[in-house]
């Protein structure tokens, strides 16, 4: 039987080319990065390099990057960073500006930073039907008290890709600082930090052919943010802990090819989507895009199939070999409507039909067809058996 992923925005295989270069680093030059012999050293300089790699994938300077173990961890250290070297919790009071679809390592930090104690209001922004923020929203939200703009760059969910670089340079222009989390963007959108006013920004390797537990969070050069975690001097003094170099050498060489292969991999993804979209929605009745139709990520489908229930879909598909989603993979478990689709309008009935399908450079049109042959099936005898189809087939 077939076996095809189409969770690529759940996590992503291991790239071949990533574990060779990650692989002397386990039992050859396996040195702690902080001793001062030659084994240290050796290691010491393949962390000087994966950092001077990630920092170009960016356009960032090499001392404005920091290695943490994801992106939830990247994302914590921006956030909660900024506000404890605001003085916030400890007299002062600060206000935060995100959006009602974040990631929940951002939302969950925002609720954590609203209890008591902790001395922050939050703003959730709400989104339009297709999940873009207005930057004037944006700035209308901001006040006196305002030390920071958490927007992500890219949904996990639905694709939708947001206007920072509209919502940064209000940020800048109020004197605000702006975070954003491109954990699912990088890659598969341009970033350059030399051209878009970021301060912050989160980066996952698993998300893009590297290995789980390893990310990076960038900080503009005189950002001033408080550690989470107290130990050594690593990375600067920023993130205590004995530095993950092989993790560290893998994220950064799968850094190096998503930006070599950015061009055909951005091709190949979009017109594969493409391909999925419009052949699922000619192929079968009442199916809808969620998201927005043009400004999404290239490797992003998520649809909506009225009268059936989506993690009945995701069964019946793996059985057939593919998998997919019904949601982000943080939250798959939980019952619970999606946040995201929620915060669009939808009614839970039209959340609990809704599929992610999120494609990678090793899929083929071959792969999608197939998807496309099963699929009709699939719905037709759900619908079959649903006692809100009315009758569709």
């Amino acid at each position: 039987m077939k076996r095809i992923y189409l969770d690529h925005a759940a996590t992503t295989a291991v790239d071949s080319e990533v574990m060779q270069a990650m692989a002397p680093y386990f039992a050859e030059a396996f040195g702690n990065a902080s001793s001062l012999h030659s084994f240290g050293k050796d290691a010491s300089r393949a962390l000087g390099a994966a950092r001077q790699t990630v920092a170009d994938a960016l356009g960032a300077g090499m001392g404005e990057i920091f290695f943490t173990s994801g992106g939830t961890e990247s994302d914590n250290l921006a956030l909660k960073g900024v506000m404890m070297a605001g003085g916030v919790g400890r007299g002062e009071r600060g206000h935060i500006i995100t959006s009602a679809i974040e990631h929940p390592a951002i939302l969950n930090t925002c609720r954590y930073l609203e209890g008591a104690g902790h001395g922050c209001d939050v703003t959730y922004i709400p989104v339009g039907s297709d999940g873009l923020v207005d930057p004037g929203d944006v700035a209308d939200a901001i006040r006196d008290d305002t030390k920071l703009i958490s927007i992500m760059h890219a949904n996990n969910e639905i694709g939708t890709i947001q206007p920072i670089a509209e919502i940064g340079a209000i940020a800048r222009k109020n004197g605000v600082l702006f975070h954003t989390d491109a954990v699912q963007s990088f890659g598969k959108t341009e970033i350059d930090l030399r051209k878009t006013p970021v301060d912050m920004l989160s980066l996952s390797s698993h998300k893009i052919y590297g290995p789980k537990g390893v990310g990076a969070l960038y900080v503009r050069d005189g950002v001033e943010i408080a550690p989470l975690m107290h130990g050594g001097g690593h990375e600067s003094g920023l993130r205590a802990g004995t530095e993950n170099v092989a993790g560290i050498v893998g994220f950064a060489k799968a850094a190096m090819l998503a930006i070599e292969r950015f061009a055909p991999d951005c091709s190949h993804l979009t017109k594969l989507r493409d391909m999925l979209i419009k052949g699922t929605i000619a192929a079968i009745d009442d199916v809808h895009l969620n998201g927005h139709p043009t400004e999404r990520l290239p490797n992003n489908a998520n649809l909506r199939f009225d009268f059936v229930e989506g993690e009945a879909m995701l069964l019946h598909l793996d059985v057939k070999g593919i998998a997919v989603s019904t949601g982000s993979a943080c939250s798959s478990a939980s019952s619970e409507p999606s946040h995201v689709l929620l915060a669009l309008g939808l009614a839970p009935e039209e959340i609990h039909g809704s599929i992610r399908f999120t494609l990678g450079r090793e899929n083929t049109e071959e792969e999608i067809l197939y998807v496309l042959d099963v699929l009709p099936e699939i719905v037709g005898k759900l619908r079959a058996i649903s006692p809100i189809a009315g009758g569709k087939r």
